[in-house]
């Protein structure tokens, strides 16, 4: 099978689809939408999608693209998130003046960062901050010498960088829940615990998503 997954190779998506699948091909892919298109038209045969954190709450764009795309939720993976403060070796945690992460990562860290004041930058993805700190780093871009990327452990091994700061998340059981999504078939999976694939959706949750009219009262 080939899974399609939002961010970097190292993002927490892709560590949740391992967690659920085991080894697959993975499919990255640069946004949520992305992710959505890619099994809609047969790229990929189902993708792995974040819908909720236990802090930072709902993830409003899964929710918009459930409605906008033909697809099933034949399965669910709860993660543990661990964010690092992940920085080019050398880089001292007093030089750090910016911080790079997807939105949900920085608001997940909001109390470490107020600590540390430094700017907060929105990016696409978690793994994609960390990969693209070793790309300035290479391209000799001075900008690594002030910044860091939060993301995950494995994402700071798999591009070089080091770690400045472990556990940064300010609820330290923070849990994403993530949504394994595929196109429309039937069937029901004999043991949810061992619901792997995507023929067999778990048989003992149901989630509706709906709109309602946008009108007063």
């Amino acid at each position: 099978m080939k899974i399609a997954f939002q961010g970097e190779r190292g993002a927490f998506s892709e560590e949740a689809t391992v967690q659920y699948f085991g080894e697959v091909e993975l499919f990255p892919c640069r946004t949520f939408a992305q992710g959505f298109d890619a099994v809609a038209r047969g790229d990929a045969d189902g993708a792995v999608i974040p819908i909720e954190n236990s802090q930072a709450g709902s993830i409003n764009d899964t929710y918009d693209l459930l409605l906008q795309h033909d697809l099933t939720i034949v399965g669910e993976v709860d993660l543990a998130v661990h964010h690092c403060l992940l920085a080019i070796p050398g880089v001292a945690l007093q030089d750090v003046r910016k911080v790079y992460s997807h939105p949900q990562a920085l608001a997940q860290c909001e109390e470490y960062l107020v600590e540390l004041r430094a700017e907060k930058i929105a990016a696409y993805d978690t793994a994609g901050s960390a990969k693209m700190l070793r790309e300035w780093f290479v391209a000799e871009n001075a900008q690594w010498k002030e910044s860091a990327a939060i993301a995950s452990r494995r994402a700071g091994e798999l591009y070089g960088l080091a770690r400045l700061a472990e556990g940064i998340q300010t609820n330290p059981l923070n849990r994403t829940r993530f949504v394994v999504l595929a196109k429309a078939k039937s069937g029901t999976a004999k043991d949810a615990k061992n619901a792997k694939s995507l023929d067999e959706p778990i048989a003992w949750k149901t989630s509706i998503v709906f709109v309602t009219p946008n009108t007063p009262g």
